[in-house]
């Protein structure tokens, strides 16, 4: 075949087909059939045979296996996935009460896009990119590539994670990628694509470049992956340390993880997210000594501006977090006095276990969950176990209290928000320094009506802790409920700097303070750009129901209905914490007009 058949797809046979491209793979395969080859093979192949029955349902072809994975090709990238989603529930299923080691889990990863077809063979960049995001997948994920993101995510009621943009090995560009959660509710909070928010007309206070930082998630070294959490910890505290000193505009968390894989420069991350300085570091861990090197750099200049290695034992984490904060705000020449930063300091905990059991437990409860929240809350359980006094167990237990409260895990609702207030107030009575205590308090004290004292409490946190993007969204939300909204907008665009990464929580804010001014075309906008817009479905439902377009309220209804099948208005009356009965009637009248 000459070159321009092979460009063209034309000629002896060869032609172009657009498909949804789906690969599965066993997770730790080798070491399962290290341990057991007859029983592995046996229940691999009982696994892949679930595939091949299911598959023509899905529209979808079993185009080959290699013992431990699966290639397949279905005509949309709707099918694969919801046929993905599936088997995984399927296998889920099978592992219940088998012994770890005996479980099978997969890995699944989807592409959408254009193969070369010839006869049997199937060839083409979009394979590659399909079997990279399967390779990237953690065990019993699915993760899907952008491409079938922008396909899927208005047709399918799951939720999507965003993962980052990737740079796959042999892949000439960055690939955008997310993993599918089957309850589009617990990806309300992870991170999202960086949207365009920014460039609305109120959008304009901008960080002052020689006071943005961000703090890269530290490497970690050492055999036990076990102990990762030394690096996830340390690069916590500092973030969070800095966060407390009004002078930076500290970028938060969670954008910060999407360069957890260090396949970008720190100065790099640093420019793409918007800020001049970045501190980068490793861990290593060995026994009871460990290993820290740091360096704080000048993105604008690309240049290393100090650098440093500290040696210690695992005992001296807390001292040591502290001398490399101070380090930090001195090499970016702040001018804060130690007073100051004596009195916001938190308080560590007696021992390294308590600790270590919660930070554990913020790797579980950020992945929203059911079965996750509650390992969560045993590993807090297990650090006040370990220190009672320790303030920051306290508030993070607050929160799986109220997660089960919001996402209808609790067979007592009314006694769930109380557990999540006296939490918080167990937190803050064992130390007045920390932001979290304070946070929780306020989102307990809204769902219970108490707004004043909600917005008293979200005062405290965000004087604790001024660039905390998340406690601003959630005070946002309750200005918004006391009927604030113009101010709650205001906080939000604050938040949505300081996390470029912002999950949908904060738009779904954002969109709510709109409609509340009655800025319907604007809650419909901001609404349309939810990574998941199932739960904001009600406000575009209301939106173009106060607009008299009832054709596009009745569908957003009908979207509505498909998701929750049991949805009433009356139901939903009660659970909204609005202060003044006007808002809810304003609200309700708008679902009644969309047809709920």
């Amino acid at each position: 075949m000459d070159s321009t058949a092979q460009k063209s797809g034309s000629g002896r046979g060869l032609r172009r087909r657009l498909v949804a491209i789906v690969f599965a793979d066993v997770a730790n395969f080798s070491s399962m059939m290290s341990v057991d080859e007859v029983g592995t093979t046996i229940s691999v192949t009982n696994r892949l045979e679930k595939f091949r029955d299911a598959i023509n349902s899905y529209s979808g072809e079993f185009k080959g296996s290699a013992g431990d994975n699966a290639f397949m090709l279905f005509e949309s990238a709707v099918d694969a996935v919801t046929f993905a989603v599936e088997m995984q529930k399927i296998l889920a299923d099978e592992n219940e009460g088998l012994p770890d080691d005996e479980k099978v889990w997969f890995r699944f990863g989807i592409n959408l896009g254009e193969v070369l077809v010839s006869g049997d063979e199937i060839t083409g960049e979009s394979i590659n990119i399909a079997a990279r995001i399967e390779a990237f997948a953690a065990p019993g994920q699915v993760c899907i590539s952008g491409a079938a993101y922008d396909h899927v995510c208005n047709k399918l009621k799951y939720g999507y994670e965003y993962l980052g943009g990737q740079d796959f090995k042999n892949i000439g560009r960055t690939i955008d990628v997310f993993q599918v959660h089957e309850n589009p509710t617990t990806a309300a909070m992870t991170p999202g694509l960086r949207r365009n928010l920014e460039n609305s007309a109120e959008f304009k206070e901008r960080p002052i470049a020689n006071q943005s930082i961000v703090v890269l998630p530290f490497g970690f070294q050492g055999s036990d992956q076990d102990d990762q959490w030394f690096a996830d910890g340390l690069t916590e505290d500092v973030t969070t340390n800095l966060s407390r000193f009004q002078e930076f505009f500290v970028i938060a968390r969670g954008s910060a993880n999407m360069f957890s894989d260090r396949s970008k420069s720190p100065a790099q991350a640093a420019r793409e997210l918007g800020v001049r300085y970045a501190v980068d570091g490793t861990v290593r861990k060995a026994g009871s000594r460990i290993r820290i090197t740091l360096q704080l750099l000048d993105a604008l200049q690309d240049r290393t501006i100090w650098g440093d290695q500290y040696n210690r034992n695992v005992e001296d984490i807390f001292d040591l977090q502290d001398e490399i904060t101070q380090i930090i705000v001195s090499a970016t020449a702040a001018r804060i006095e130690a007073t100051e930063r004596e009195r916001m300091r938190l308080l560590p905990p007696a021992n390294l276990m308590a600790y270590g059991f919660v930070l554990k437990g913020h790797r579980h409860v950020l992945k929203y969950t059911q079965p996750e929240v509650r390992q969560a809350r045993d590993l807090y359980e297990h650090a006040i176990g370990s220190d009672a006094r320790y303030a920051r167990a306290y508030a993070a237990k607050s929160r799986t209290f109220n997660l089960d409260w919001r996402y209808d895990w609790a067979e007592k609702p009314e006694i769930a928000l109380d557990d999540a207030l006296s939490f918080a107030r167990e937190a803050i009575d064992l130390d007045e320094s920390d932001a979290r205590g304070f946070g929780e308090l306020g989102f307990a004290h809204l769902y219970r009506k108490e707004h004043d004292a909600a917005i008293n409490a979200y005062d405290r946190a965000l004087k604790l802790n001024p660039n905390d993007a998340d406690l601003m969204s959630d005070m946002a939300d309750a200005l918004a409920h006391m009927g604030r909204s113009e101010e709650a907008v205001e906080l939000l665009h604050k938040a949505m700097r300081l996390n470029p990464f912002y999950p949908d929580q904060y738009i779904w804010h954002l969109g709510g303070a709109y409609f509340n001014l009655k800025r319907y075309e604007e809650a419909i906008n901001t609404i349309q750009k939810m990574q998941n817009p199932t739960e904001g479905r009600r406000i575009l439902a209301a939106s173009y129901g106060h607009l008299g377009k009832l054709k596009e309220a009745r569908a957003q209804a009908e979207l509505v209905r498909q998701a929750h099948p049991n949805f009433s208005v009356d139901r939903w009356a009660s659970v909204q914490p609005d202060k003044f009965e006007e808002d809810v009637q304003h609200f309700l009248d708008g679902l009644k007009r969309a047809g709920l």
